[in-house]
């Protein structure tokens, strides 16, 4: 009996900066907004923009947003996601009896898909399940990480058989996952409020051209909402981390909870099921950023739900996803 794995598992998010310094975020900004995927507009036209006035102006300021979260262990999201990771790969043991191998690798930075996918080459491994850390799909994000992911492999002689997960915005443990989450804010508050849910935005463009991640986010906010009894005024469904000036998904976090008070709505619970683990848009850009805007217009109770991170729920979703997908290697 051979004690090499049948299958490995490559999980794979966007990415992060090194350090929370000025020039590896420079470095990680370059790379990430080069990406056609993530900004289309002509390269003669944006390169330009890019390299003489973001790169220029803004990594220094995000290095100082990074300051605010940035963990002992290194950058919230890799530090939750290895978490996840390895919590993963212990539920696999004792389901399949067997040390498979799972990895994590950006789109963006560090570790590459090329770096994971020699780990699981070293474990023995020839068959790969690919899980995209993002709920819902997008050109933006899911489909960039499967460009990386195959560029990496034009060098390998001998490519392992892959299985491409698409999304999970409607999965049923997904759904029930986060609803326990926001049932357990309740519980901890002592009251129910008002639930934002937030989700990163993308440029309206890309969803008039055929992205479906506008609409994979309200399935996940109706199933949600179902899963927990809400009435339509019972909650508010929102983009966030917009940039630039062109307009992009509605109706904008922001400007939404800046008139929550004057409609009577002054305590609210937020949460962002497009985030797999937290990170700098949760932690900053929601708990801080946003949580301030609130309660300058009036108002008095803003609380983040925490991403699903390296929970049993979460656990108990991936282990679910990855056996589903590779039963059909599985003796």
């Amino acid at each position: 009996m051979t004690n090499t794995p049948k299958y490995g598992v490559l999980m794979i998010n966007l990415g992060t900066p090194d350090a929370p310094r000025a020039p590896e975020v420079r470095r990680f900004l370059k790379e990430f907004l080069s990406d056609s995927r993530v900004v289309d507009l002509n390269p003669l036209i944006w390169k330009p923009i890019l390299n003489l006035i973001i790169l220029n102006v803004r990594p220094a300021k995000v290095a100082r947003v990074y300051q605010q979260v940035w963990m002992d262990e290194g950058s919230p999201l890799m530090v939750l996601g290895n978490r996840l990771k390895e919590r993963v790969k212990v539920a696999l043991q004792r389901e399949t009896g067997q040390a498979i191998p799972v990895e994590m690798a950006m789109t963006y930075g560090n570790p590459s898909m090329e770096v994971a996918a020699n780990q699981l080459r070293k474990a023995g491994v020839d068959k790969i399940v690919v899980v995209p850390m993002y709920p819902q799909f997008s050109g933006t994000t899911t489909a960039a990480g499967y460009d990386r992911l195959m560029s990496s492999l034009k060098q390998c002689p001998h490519w392992p058989a892959l299985q491409l997960l698409q999304d999970y915005a409607d999965h049923p443990l997904y759904i029930k996952a986060l609803a326990n989450s926001v049932r357990n804010q309740w519980d901890k508050q002592g009251e129910r409020r008002h639930l934002i849910l937030s989700y990163h935005g993308i440029p309206k463009r890309y969803v008039t051209n055929g992205d479906p991640y506008a609409r994979r986010c309200h399935d996940t906010t109706r199933l949600v909402a179902q899963e927990l009894d809400l009435k339509e005024g019972d909650w508010t469904h929102v983009y966030q981390s917009r940039f630039g000036r062109e307009e992009w998904l509605k109706p904008y976090a922001s400007e939404t909870l800046k008139v929550l008070p004057s409609k009577g709505i002054k305590k609210v619970n937020v949460i962002s099921p497009a985030f797999a683990v937290d990170c700098i848009e949760t932690l900053e850009e929601i708990t801080l950023e946003l949580g301030d805007e609130f309660k300058q217009h009036g108002g008095e109770g803003f609380d983040y739900i925490p991403a699903l991170n390296d929970g049993d729920d979460h656990v108990a979703l991936y282990l679910d996803l990855i056996q589903k997908n590779t039963s059909q290697w599985l003796d």
